[in-house]
């Protein structure tokens, strides 16, 4: 009887995690679309969601030498709930942000900018942690969301690097290190000609168009 009340709990906390993944996507759309009827340009080219697995939430709580317990994965997991939002260029992301930030019912409690510094390995991408008011029947919870905004480009190196390292682990060679890193730079040299392209062509009359 209790290993099902612990089972529903979870499942109501992960529920919880859900309506506020929810409401940040919504936020994102209406955002987006907005800016697609008012300037014919939206700076968002996808939207990703998912939720941390109990699986998934217990082993990083060991990791972190903590009991399995639903109270501190709340307190101690920030990332159970997570956005990835896909942009053409980084001056996008950072227009995103701002646009998400602005938001009355938006809290920004972290904000780690890994395009103007990027990671040893060279990963770039702009994290940010929110808290979102979620309106229940009988009360409000304030569930934090991770959001990941990066570009085309920053993305598809982010999911090689990803895939390679789940096949190496720990045991990644050396040269595969140094390569992914020396296209990480050829990555961010793109990106800064994409963006500079269009900027010409905003010069000439009007940005390029979204791809939607």
């Amino acid at each position: 009887m209790m290993e099902k009340q612990m089972v529903m709990e979870w499942a109501r906390m992960l529920m919880t995690y859900k309506f506020a993944l929810d409401e940040v996507e919504t936020k994102l759309t209406i955002l987006n679309e907005e800016l697609q009827f008012v300037q014919h340009y939206n700076p968002i080219e996808h939207i990703k969601t998912r939720i941390k697995t109990p699986e998934s939430i217990s082993e990083k709580l060991l990791r972190k030498g903590l009991e399995v317990t639903k109270e501190n994965a709340v307190a101690y997991i920030r990332d159970i709930a997570g956005v990835r939002v896909t942009c053409s260029f980084s001056t996008d992301v950072y227009r995103v942000y701002e646009m998400v930030s602005r938001q009355s019912d938006v809290k920004v409690l972290e904000l780690k900018d890994y395009i103007k510094n990027p990671k040893p390995n060279g990963y770039q991408s702009l994290h940010l942690i929110v808290e979102i008011p979620v309106f229940l029947s009988d009360r409000i919870e304030h569930v934090n969301v991770e959001i990941q905004i990066r570009t085309i480009a920053m993305d598809f190196w982010a999911s090689l690097e990803h895939k390679i390292y789940y096949h190496f682990h720990e045991d990644m060679p050396a040269y595969l290190k140094e390569q992914l890193k020396e296209t990480a730079d050829m990555i961010a040299v793109l990106d800064q000609r994409m963006l500079g392209l269009n900027e010409q062509v905003k010069r000439l009359g009007s940005p390029l168009p979204s791809t939607h």
